[in-house]
């Protein structure tokens, strides 16, 4: 008599396992990714003395509770600290190295990292100089990150400031160094008061050069952002985009942890995001703490992704939120109640938005993600 052997069972879905989970990131600010006691020894070289901590546990408090504002102008006012300390190609490397060596230990696979080169020129770098900085930084992270056995590819988001006036010189930059690991451009900083459409003339120079980008919109503001970007400047993707749900009326009374959303309505806006896939790079515990949403319960991850939206999972800036892809994927899961065919199908959305070229997608998709959540599954 064969006795069949038992199918395995699932992995449990913790924190540990959940580390080891491909996962793809689109949306992480280098300088919003710092590790507290790199800050710490960053200042102490440059002679930075306006940090309000002086040790590596106390700092890290200090920038997550600051960073629970409610507002997204305070939350950004967190930065200067971090920024302050990114002026020097070492500290760029640095810094860069450390972040892909970080991601990798969380078991991303793929990250797509975007930072401000105006904001580091105050010790007299060129904008050329930050970026080959920080791409020589994601190079040597890359390479120890492999000889540990967690590779990763990262590539970098040129972003302007959408308060600034260089947008189109930052969009000159992306294209002058696509071919070098800068694979899209981005505005960023207070949405409110600074339309994207105050930047044409870049998203027209990235068109105009077969480039990607993406806009953070319907983060601080709401619909009128996201139509701006979406029918004024073309994006590829909406950073955040959580405000979208302000074009749906959901089913009276739904529970926005409900596996079901039958009866809602889309208006024009959400239809078109929907209907051309325009990937949302949502970042949940972010969200909170810059008053787009009350709390991960008041969160719409869940409806958005229950009605089919390309829903992607980010961490937006690790260090104020104190949080990692895999933190992230845990809120989601005692929240609403995902597995780990859940965060797959996430997981493969985010890749098949990336500004990488096809084959690579592909590659990652069917060679690493597939394979690495068919082990946890069981």
């Amino acid at each position: 008599m064969t006795v069949e052997p038992t199918p395995p069972a699932g992995r449990p879905l913790d924190l540990p396992n959940l580390s080891l989970a491909p996962k793809v990131l689109l949306h992480d600010h280098l300088d919003g990714g710092l590790r507290p006691a790199t800050v710490l020894e960053l200042a102490h070289e440059v002679g930075y003395t306006e940090l309000p901590a002086d040790d590596a546990q106390s700092l890290a408090h200090w920038f997550r509770d600051a960073a629970d504002s409610g507002s997204l102008e305070r939350y950004l006012e967190t930065f200067a600290h971090t920024v302050a300390v990114m002026q020097t190609p070492s500290s760029l490397a640095r810094v860069a190295r450390e972040c892909v060596e970080d991601l990798a230990a969380d078991g991303v696979i793929y990250a797509e990292v975007r930072y401000a080169p105006e904001q580091h020129l105050e010790h007299g770098l060129t904008l050329d100089e930050v970026v080959e900085a920080v791409l020589a930084g994601f190079a040597e992270g890359e390479a120890a990150a492999a000889a540990t056995g967690r590779p990763i590819m990262v590539r970098c988001l040129v972003t302007a400031m959408r308060h600034a006036a260089r947008s189109r010189e930052i969009a000159e930059l992306a294209v002058r160094y696509r071919d070098e690991g800068v694979v899209g451009f981005d505005i960023a900083g207070a949405e409110a008061g600074n339309p994207p459409t105050r930047h044409l003339d870049a998203f027209e120079f990235m068109r105009a050069n077969n480039a990607h980008f993406t806009i953070h919109a319907g983060e601080a503001f709401g619909l009128p952002s996201i139509h701006e970007a979406i029918a004024f400047c073309g994006t590829d993707r909406l950073g955040h985009g959580v405000r979208v749900i302000d074009d749906i009326d959901l089913p009276p009374g739904a529970d926005l942890a409900a596996e079901s959303f039958e009866g809602a309505e889309l208006g024009q806006i959400a239809n078109i995001v929907r209907d051309k896939r325009i990937p949302l790079e949502l970042c949940p515990s972010s969200n909170v703490q810059t008053g787009a949403v009350s709390s991960i319960a008041e969160h719409p991850f869940n409806a958005l992704a229950r009605l089919r939206f390309r829903v992607t999972v980010n961490t937006d800036n690790r260090l104020m939120s104190d949080t990692t892809m895999s933190k992230e994927f845990y809120r989601l899961a005692e929240q609403f109640g995902y597995g780990w065919t859940d965060f797959e199908r996430f997981t493969v959305n985010a890749m098949k938005s990336a500004f990488v070229h096809f084959d690579e997608r592909l590659r990652l998709i069917d060679d690493v993600i597939k394979p690495g959540y068919a082990v946890l599954i069981g």
